[in-house]
């Protein structure tokens, strides 16, 4: 729990930060007059002022942040708090000004991704396993075994980069295009009628639905514990579990419920040693679980770890390929929330800050390159979210600023903005009881 809080509040601090520098950066650059960057929220705890006259601060509450600039300057004023003051500058610079925050957690999401393709990272290779008979998949010809090598002529060397190149066609439907070789090393090209599946909140789920599953090797007797069930029963290290009970070539997961769910009862198994086939037979130990249920037991360990690829560029493909991955990214938010105001996609997809957390503490005990990812992805989320032309966003500000520019350069009605701030927070209090809600509907399902 408290790993979790702590990688969430790491996360938020990094890349409201991140945000506000962006707006503090083209602010210095235009001549504003900063008078406090925070870090945090609440009382400061500590402070320092600099040559410009801005304080820098950490507040009490390490939840974001904020930049306060000079907006107007008090009466009295000289010429020089005139120029320095926000609203007197020209239209174009207090665009920039406030479209800086959200470009810059977009310029940030390209520098991390952009490292971890330079530092380079262990990812599944995009073997597939036989898919289901009536599933999209198989009525495309695929059969398993296949690597796919590129989605819609874009080439993908793992895993995920495949299922990140499906993701748009998985959540809108329509036909993907697959080109991949099978163990014979033969190419073919499998065309998938997918239909829209922007109804699941998980895209591994959708993946399955399609029949596109990750194959794992044949399980693999890892360790036999010493007097145990599966040491009598004359299993050995790097045995190659090829049969049990009924079940051909299981999966891991099926072994292990199998041996659960026959506590006591003796099951035949088949496994290969040494080139050869070798028949045995298991009764797994009655043991509680941790419910107080019981449950069998062998006394092994099982691997079934699939065949990884390296993933990794030079700097200038690196650079690249972090820009195109950051681009696609939010362009795929912007119509994902399209597809939410047309029904087309589930609300449920909208996440709040219990799920952010949980997938932040989830990732950070997952590795560095599962967290870095994941602080790419909710920095391009955060920087989508504040280009909503919603009032009281950075991106509502920007349609007050395109209004005045369509009129001519005569600002916005004052009336205006604040009807337009009281339908931002009615909207963005809407948005946060239906994230909160699905947060909370995930926690109790679980």
């Amino acid at each position: 729990m408290l790993s979790t809080l702590f990688a969430f509040i790491v996360a938020l601090g990094l890349l409201v930060t991140f945000h506000e520098l962006g707006h503090y950066l083209v602010a210095r650059w235009c001549g504003v007059r900063v008078l406090r960057f925070s870090v945090g929220f609440g009382r400061v705890v500590l402070r320092r002022t600099d040559r410009r006259g801005t304080e820098w601060a950490v507040s009490a509450i390490p939840l974001g942040g904020y930049v306060k600039m000079l907006d107007e300057p008090e009466e009295p004023s000289n010429p020089d708090e005139v120029a320095a003051a926000f609203v007197y500058k020209p239209l174009w610079q207090r665009s920039a000004i406030v479209a800086a925050g959200p470009l810059a957690n977009l310029l940030l999401a390209v520098i991390l991704y952009a490292g971890l393709n330079l530092v380079g990272v262990q990812e599944p290779a995009a073997i597939l396993a036989k898919p289901e008979s009536s599933s999209p998949a198989a009525m495309a010809g695929l059969q398993g075994g296949e690597t796919v090598v590129a989605v819609d002529g874009t080439e993908v060397s793992s895993w995920s980069q495949m299922r990140w190149e499906l993701l748009d066609t998985l959540t809108g439907g329509g036909v993907a295009v697959l080109h991949a070789t099978n163990e014979q090393g033969a190419s073919t090209d499998y065309e998938l009628s997918i239909q829209s599946w922007g109804s699941q909140t998980d895209q591994n789920d959708a993946l399955q639905q399609t029949g596109l599953i990750l194959q794992t090797p044949a399980p693999t007797v890892a360790e036999v514990l010493e007097d145990s069930a599966g040491e009598q029963a004359g299993l050995k290290a790097g045995d190659v579990v090829i049969a049990i009970d009924d079940q051909q070539h299981p999966s891991a997961a099926q072994v292990v419920d199998l041996i659960r769910t026959h506590a006591g009862q003796t099951l035949p198994l088949v496994v290969q040693r040494d080139g050869n086939e070798i028949q045995l037979e298991i009764t797994p130990e009655a043991h509680a679980d941790e419910q107080g249920q019981t449950a069998g037991r062998l006394g092994v360990m099982l691997s079934a770890t699939p065949q990884m690829v390296n993933v990794r560029y030079g700097p200038l493909e690196s650079l690249w390929r972090g820009v195109t991955r950051t681009g696609d990214t939010t362009a795929l938010s912007f119509r994902m929330l399209g597809r939410m105001v047309t029904g087309d996609v589930s609300m449920r997809h909208i996440s709040g800050p219990v799920t952010i957390a949980d997938y932040a503490g989830q990732t950070a005990r997952a590795g560095w390159v599962s967290y870095v990812a994941f602080l790419a992805l909710i920095s391009i989320s955060i920087g989508v979210l504040n280009l909503l032309p919603i009032p009281m966003l950075d991106g509502g500000h920007l349609l007050f600023y395109l209004l005045e520019a369509l009129r001519g350069g005569r600002p916005v009605p004052e009336k205006w903005q604040q009807q337009g701030q009281r339908v931002g927070l009615a909207l963005l209090a809407a948005l946060m009881v239906i994230a909160f809600f699905n947060d909370f509907s995930r926690l109790f399902s679980q």
